[in-house]
C-alpha cells in the first residue's frame, strides 16, 4: 500500500491558504518514515492543514480495512480516502489520535464517514473500497500551533474468517 521507505514523496499540500489562511504542511520522508508536519494557524479564517497522495487506483475490495503504523503528538488527525477524481469532492474519513509511542491503529472501511469541507456529507453512499483514488491526512478542529504525525506504513488488512 503506502510505504514511506521507498522514497514515495508525491504528497501535495492542500491547506487553508487555498481559502485565505496561512497554515502550512508537508510530508517529508526520513528513512522509513513519512512525517506529516507543519503549523496550523487560525489567522485570516484559517484552521486546517492537509496533504493528499498522488492519484492512483486502489481496488481494496478484497480487504476489510486499513492498518496504520504511526506515532503522534497528542493531537487529533483525520485519515482520508477519496474515490472521486475531482479536486473538491467528498472524502471518507476516520479520526486518529495516536500516542507518543509507535502503535498500529486498525480502521475497518465501514468506519470511514463521508465528509465535505470538514462537515458530514449526508446522503452519500458508504466508502467503495474498490474505487480509492487518493490517501490523505488532515489536522483541523481549531488545533492551532505546530504539529507532527509520523507514519511508517498504511496497509490493507483482511479480518480472520470465523
Amino acid at each position: 500500500m503506502v510505504s514511506f521507505g521507498d522514497g514515495q514523496a508525491a504528497w501535495h499540500d492542500i491547506s487553508d491558504p487555498i481559502m485565505g489562511g496561512v497554515s502550512r504542511s508537508e510530508m517529508a520522508i526520513a528513512g522509513q518514515v513519512g512525517i506529516f508536519a507543519g503549523v496550523v494557524s487560525l489567522d485570516h479564517g484559517g484552521g486546517f492543514a492537509s496533504i493528499r497522495s498522488r492519484e492512483g487506483h486502489y481496488d481494496l475490495s478484497a480487504f476489510d480495512g486499513l492498518v496504520v503504523r504511526t506515532r503522534g503528538d497528542g493531537k487529533r488527525y483525520g485519515l482520508r480516502l477519496r474515490t472521486a477524481t475531482s479536486f473538491d469532492s467528498v472524502n471518507y474519513q476516520v479520526d486518529l489520535a495516536p500516542e507518543h509511542t509507535w502503535q498500529e491503529l486498525w480502521f475497518p472501511f465501514r468506519d470511514f464517514r463521508p465528509v465535505f469541507r470538514g462537515r458530514p456529507a449526508a446522503g452519500h453512499p458508504p466508502l467503495d473500497a474498490a474505487a480509492i483514488r487518493t490517501f490523505g491526512l488532515i489536522i483541523a478542529q481549531r488545533q492551532a500551533g505546530p504539529f507532527r504525525l509520523e507514519l511508517e506504513s498504511i496497509a490493507a488488512y483482511r479480518a480472520p474468517a470465523g
